[in-house]
């Protein structure tokens, strides 16, 4: 319940309206774990909280990175932080990617938008054990080729020979030579086998839904497609039921979901 002090030692600006945060414990040199798809709880002092998706890399519990697009009024105070200047922090908390439950199997990570911060964990854990994971897929949507978000990482990943990585702009200028279209329209390019793959899915709830629905007629079960529901949250307790999604409080009991879970309740729209 109570928030601990982090120091921030590094701002990045990603996009016009999204930075990044990297945080190390205000009292010293300390692990922080976290599983993939876990989020915390940041703190301003006279500004409120907000949850956030853990961005970084599990397997660096030394430092604690957040990807944040300023869209209030806690975020905006979070995107004026500098070196030096201390936060608080209360967390992990969420139920996380399944990484290591679908060791052996071919992967696709769908994404749009911000929705790459959430997954970029997962990205990192697969890419640490590659040999144990079949095809890999990435599949990454932004609405301008500016809006790309780590961009030079998205480079690094492309020119890997054992990951396949697609990425798709609403629109575009003439100096665009990649995809223009939606990110459904990529999945038939996946190389996967159905009956042995899993799909990781993360971004804006209409590109989710419309992505569930391609993914399922490619041949994927509901109980292999996963999405990240950050809906709402505020508490992170489940305490003050902004989060709820029928039965379901999506900070306590999410915001991971397997589909045949959540799917009932994900397409209700007046939920």
């Amino acid at each position: 319940m109570l928030p601990r002090p982090f120091r921030v030692v590094q701002y990045r600006r990603e996009l016009r309206d999204t930075f990044t945060l990297t945080l190390e414990p205000w009292d010293g040199p300390a692990e922080f774990s976290f599983r993939p798809g876990q989020f915390n709880m940041l703190y301003q002092l006279g500004a409120g909280e907000v949850p956030i998706s853990i961005s970084g890399d599990p397997a660096r519990p030394g430092q604690l990175v957040h990807t944040i697009r300023a869209v209030g009024n806690v975020t905006g105070v979070l995107q004026r932080c500098r070196p030096g200047d201390v936060i608080g922090v209360r967390g992990p908390f969420g139920t996380p990617w399944p990484v290591a439950e679908l060791v052996g199997r071919d992967l696709i990570i769908l994404t749009g938008g911000l929705g790459l911060a959430p997954l970029r964990p997962v990205i990192y854990s697969v890419l640490a054990n590659r040999p144990a994971y079949g095809n890999v897929e990435i599949i990454y949507g932004a609405r301008s080729p500016q809006d790309l978000l780590y961009r030079r990482e998205l480079e690094r990943w492309r020119g890997r020979f054992d990951l396949r990585v697609h990425v798709t702009v609403d629109s575009a200028g003439a100096d665009w030579h990649g995809n223009v279209g939606v990110v459904t329209t990529l999945i038939p390019r996946t190389r996967i086998d159905v009956l042995h793959a899993a799909a990781l899915i993360c971004g804006p709830g209409v590109m989710m839904r419309f992505a569930v629905q391609e993914l399922m007629k490619k041949g994927l079960q509901p109980r292999d497609i996963y999405v990240s529901l950050e809906r709402n949250m505020q508490c992170g307790l489940g305490l003050c039921g902004h989060c709820q999604l029928g039965p379901f409080f999506v900070c306590k009991d999410g915001p991971v979901f397997s589909y045949e879970r959540i799917g009932p309740w994900f397409e209700k729209r007046e939920v």
